[in-house]
């Protein structure tokens, strides 16, 4: 008989509040140092050569765009068999490439291995409105971050540059539809309504 996996609720009172007062006593020597976050990774290296060899063995798609990345902007910050990391490589405050693709249909049918992040403050209110655009928007308020996910960087610069449009009020969410059509619209409907990479952000 397989044995049940222990949860969170199975942990006792004593182990869950020493757990909290440890990310408690944590958090505030950060605050005290004046951190909001920390990247640690940032420090890190890894040679062009072994993240060369790493990648050597993923899917041509993703392999491609990380040897783009490469061309890009250097050796990684960090790799794992099946992820490259960057850090602090403007416009980007990091980049990940993986090896495991996620499919996705908008506006065609494709696989998304890239995601670039950027210290962007979405508004609360905002969030249901870029999240109903394009799920490859991917939002954290805590970190006070943005990110975008598909398949280089100038779909990521385009997507970046919508959303950010989006929350200036300049298109509305409706108005890109128009344009570009429902996320289930045939392809052939669909037209970038952007197709020189900026940053305004």
């Amino acid at each position: 008989m397989t044995q049940r996996k222990r949860g969170p609720a199975d942990l006792p009172t004593g182990e869950r509040v020493a757990t909290l007062a440890a990310a408690t006593a944590d958090a505030m020597k950060h605050k005290a140092r004046g951190e909001h976050e920390t990247q640690h990774g940032a420090a890190l290296s890894v040679s062009r050569e072994e993240a060369e060899r790493i990648v050597e063995h993923w899917p041509d798609a993703p392999k491609k765009g990380a040897r783009q990345m490469l061309e890009q902007y250097g050796a990684p910050n960090e790799a794992t068999p099946t992820k490259l990391f960057w850090y602090n490589r403007h416009p980007w405050k990091r980049i990940l490439v993986t090896s495991d693709v996620l499919l996705h249909d908008f506006p065609a049918p494709h696989s998304d291995y890239l995601t670039m992040w950027v210290d962007y403050k979405v508004p609360v209110e905002m969030v249901n409105a870029i999240t109903r655009y394009d799920g490859s928007c991917l939002i954290d308020r805590t970190a006070g971050e943005a990110a975008v996910r598909c398949d280089s960087e100038a779909a990521n610069m385009i997507t970046l540059n919508l959303m950010h449009e989006i929350v200036i009020g300049k298109p509305t969410v409706d108005d890109l539809d128009t344009l570009s059509g429902p996320s289930d619209a045939p392809a052939s409907r669909w037209r970038p309504r952007r197709t020189t990479p900026r940053h305004p952000w």
